[in-house]
């Protein structure tokens, strides 16, 4: 008797939870759809369905199927010049009439999820100039599917694609690129499908609030094309163009600014003094190995491609400079070093010429003396012409003085004469290392700064 009634108990109160549960179902269903609306509004999708090729396009045998495009940009999350591509999430809306699919028993527009898409004609829309692309699952397809009484369709998917831009880098870094997003069909040929701007796509939504890292979005358009292939036929064809600006901040930072303080640093070696020769030769091979390291880093970024960037000629404008400043203190140095070997040869001649001089006096003194004992042993072996051969012998002596004091002036104008030729060859051939120095210090950077201008005009304007 007790199990009975507990059974009983039982079952009534699994009969009043249910109860309970399915009003609260039922709640939730009228919430979600709304009080206004009756559940049996929803038309037939089998009805629908019954019927319908999804091989075949709609209209098949009559005009093109006119298909609107509509894309509203997400996201351009990387733009690579080494690889000459971008990455961009799009929300991809294409929207076309199908008779098949009209229903007249209410006017209200069913929303289906992405597991309906299947079941539908679909134009083969593809991004001809992707290097691949994707749609996202998260957490189902991206995908949608909006049904219209009149039997117009609107499809929308999320599709992020790698795409390819042909870009001109000679005016790497200050250049403007224009990359574009072509969309065709694959198929079908005009004879069957027509693509055309939505008249809703004045402008795309989300392109004018995304901030890049590298470029500016300046300007954007919209292109109807009609291509010709010979072997398959006409295809339309939609283009999305967009001008993308450089910053130049990061570049100016990264690049130019250190590649003009390494400059600027090689002229400091025009303030050291000549003999400190350590000093000057490690300051000159610094800065030019530190530049090359910089022109090697730069390039790692950048295609190998056989286009000189305007990068490319700034870093070698400053390489130029800075192996010349090297260069100037070798030649500075050389001409120091000769200076010093030509004064030492002046001086050494003159010693030379000194020293012959004072060897023709001595000379002339012992040959005198000579011929003055052998006048003095003539004048004791003859007493009697003693006084006429004294007196022949002394203008001897006086001629000979004559003669040397003549030679010695000869002698005079030949040496200063070489003297003059030597100091003339000193002067006119090298120049004093010093003003080397000091003409190198006002010489560079005035010519540094010309090429600037030159450089910054021809690559802005």
């Amino acid at each position: 008797m007790e199990i009975s009634t507990f059974l009983l108990s039982s079952l009534a109160l699994l009969f009043v939870g249910g109860d309970i549960f399915t009003r609260a179902m039922l709640s939730d269903i009228g919430d979600y759809v709304g009080t206004d609306i009756e559940i049996s509004w929803l038309p037939n999708l089998d009805d629908l369905m019954k019927g319908y090729a999804r091989n075949f396009r709609p209209g098949i045998g009559g005009p093109p199927v006119n298909v609107a495009m509509a894309i509203e940009v997400a996201s351009i999350d990387h733009i690579s010049e080494a690889n000459m591509e971008y990455t961009m999430t799009v929300f991809l809306r294409q929207s076309w009439h199908d008779d098949r699919l009209s229903y007249n028993h209410t006017n209200k527009t069913l929303g289906l999820d992405s597991r309906f898409v299947d079941k539908l004609w679909l134009p083969d829309t593809f991004i001809v100039n992707a290097k691949s692309a994707w749609f996202h699952d998260v957490t189902v397809e991206n995908k949608l599917i909006r049904l219209q009484p009149n039997g117009v369709i609107l499809y929308s998917s999320r599709i992020t694609s790698t795409v390819a831009c042909d870009m001109d880098l000679t005016k790497y870094p200050m250049d403007e690129q224009e990359c574009m997003l072509d969309l065709e069909s694959y198929g079908y040929s005009s004879e069957d499908i027509v693509y055309h701007w939505s008249e809703s796509q004045k402008h795309i939504h989300g392109l004018d609030k995304l901030e890049l890292s590298q470029f500016t979005i300046t300007d954007y358009r919209f292109v109807t094309e009609m291509m010709n292939f010979k072997s398959a036929g006409r295809f339309p064809r939609l283009s999305l163009r967009f001008q993308l600006r450089r910053n130049r901040g990061v570049y100016i930072i990264q690049s130019y600014m250190p590649s003009i303080l390494l400059v600027a640093m090689s002229w400091v070696s025009f303030w050291i003094s000549q003999s400190a020769v350590p000093a000057r030769v490690s300051l000159g091979i610094t800065t030019v190995l530190t530049m090359t390291t910089l022109m090697v880093s730069a390039r790692s970024s950048l295609p190998r491609a056989s286009a000189i960037k305007a990068l490319d000629v700034y870093f070698w404008i400053c390489y130029v400079f800075v192996f010349a400043a090297l260069i100037e203190y070798a030649f500075a140095h050389y001409n120091a070093d000769y200076r010093l070997k030509e004064k030492a040869k002046v001086k050494a001649n003159k010693l030379s010429s000194e020293s012959i001089v004072k060897n023709g006096k001595q000379a002339m003194v012992l040959f005198s003396l000579s011929v003055t004992g052998m006048n003095q042993g003539v004048m004791i072996s003859n007493r009697q012409g003693r006084t006429q051969r004294s007196s022949s012998e002394i203008p001897g002596e006086g001629g000979s003085e004559e003669v040397e004091s003549r030679r010695r002036r000869s002698r005079q104008p030949d040496e200063s004469e070489e003297e003059k030729k030597c100091c003339s060859k000193c002067v006119c051939k090298p120049i004093d290392a010093d003003t080397i120095d000091i003409y190198a210090r006002a010489v560079f950077p005035f010519t540094f700064a010309v090429v600037n201008v030159i450089y910054w005009v021809a690559y802005t304007m």
